[in-house]
């Protein structure tokens, strides 16, 4: 099914969101828009299912070139043509690897919730809403990453801080080069732009891409989708906080169960004398009544009468 080529992924309709009253939110929209990415996040929402499924099951690469067959007739998606398609900037870093180490050290303080520089393997609970949001449309819209959404890594928090810290990308070569990923043999990389790749695809007068379908509503951030995000990501943090304080409350006491297992007992222990077993038994038998005292001795009596009674064993 096509659809599972889009399960997952996000979509911006710019004049929405431009227009909500958060300044938090349109600043970071328009980092996006000042990125370059606004004709590759917000072109127009259709999607050819059947196409879709017909160019991811007979796609590869030849020579830098993702080339299938649509219908039966050949399809070949240069980088220039995915490029001219979303208006994507063809100069800067081509590599994540190539941000500056300063620049996310400094996206780092920038984007957190309590003002510390955040964790790059915790959860992006860490971060602001607007950032928390970002981080969802790198890691749906952009890197296409299969798995858990809710953690932070390397290469979101290298998306992010390219946004944030505006930094020059081209982003026609990175955008591509994941293009290129979900079409390559034993590739890990999720499929997905099948927004992007169906603009692409009604690019070529000739093939029969048959009925469109709109892209699912619930999937494209406008400023009632956002609001909507807002709402229920506040509402679950603060679950989770709540949850871990009370966690924190519960542990600090020890179970009455736990304290006596806690504390091991001392075993007594005798020094080997030859001294036959029917003979311990007597010792045995008669130290019972020893036990049996009325008001407990202090520590050095306690001791006292232990040694006096290992005495009285011996003899």
């Amino acid at each position: 099914m096509a659809s599972s080529f889009y399960s997952n992924a996000q979509h911006v309709d710019f004049e929405s969101v431009l227009g909500m009253d958060d300044p938090g939110m349109v600043s970071m929209f328009e980092a996006l828009v000042a990125s370059g990415l606004r004709g590759f996040l917000g072109c127009l929402a259709v999607v050819y299912e059947a196409a879709l499924v017909d160019f991811f099951e007979n796609a590869s690469v030849r020579s830098g070139v993702v080339i299938s067959t649509v219908g039966g007739q050949l399809v070949e998606i240069s980088e220039e043509l995915f490029a001219e398609s979303f208006e994507l900037p063809v100069v800067g870093l081509g590599d994540l690897s190539e941000i500056p180490k300063d620049a996310i050290f400094d996206a780092r303080s920038i984007v957190s919730l309590s003002g510390e520089p955040i964790n790059l393997s915790g959860r992006k609970n860490q971060l602001k809403m607007p950032f928390f949001l970002l981080c969802d449309i790198v890691a749906k819209a952009i890197s296409v990453k299969a798995g858990s959404f809710n953690a932070i890594t390397v290469e979101k928090f290298s998306l992010i801080t390219a946004v944030v810290c505006k930094i020059k990308m081209n982003w026609a070569k990175y955008l591509f080069s994941i293009l290129k990923k979900m079409v390559s043999a034993g590739s890990k990389q999720a499929k997905g732009f099948a927004i992007q790749i169906s603009l692409v695809l009604a690019t070529f007068p000739t093939l029969e891409l048959g009925e469109s379908s709109e892209f699912p509503a619930s999937k494209i951030l406008s400023k009632k989708t956002v609001l909507r995000f807002v709402s229920i990501n506040d509402r679950d943090g603060a679950e989770e906080v709540t949850g871990a304080a009370k966690k924190k409350a519960v542990s600090k006491k020890r179970p009455a169960a736990d304290v006596g297992a806690a504390v091991p007992k001392k075993k007594r222990s005798f020094k080997k004398k030859s001294i036959s077993s029917m003979e311990l038994v007597e010792v045995a038998e008669e130290a019972i009544p020893i036990q049996q005292v009325a008001e407990p001795l202090d520590v050095e009596e306690s001791r006292c009468s232990s040694a006096d009674a290992v005495d009285l064993i011996i003899q």
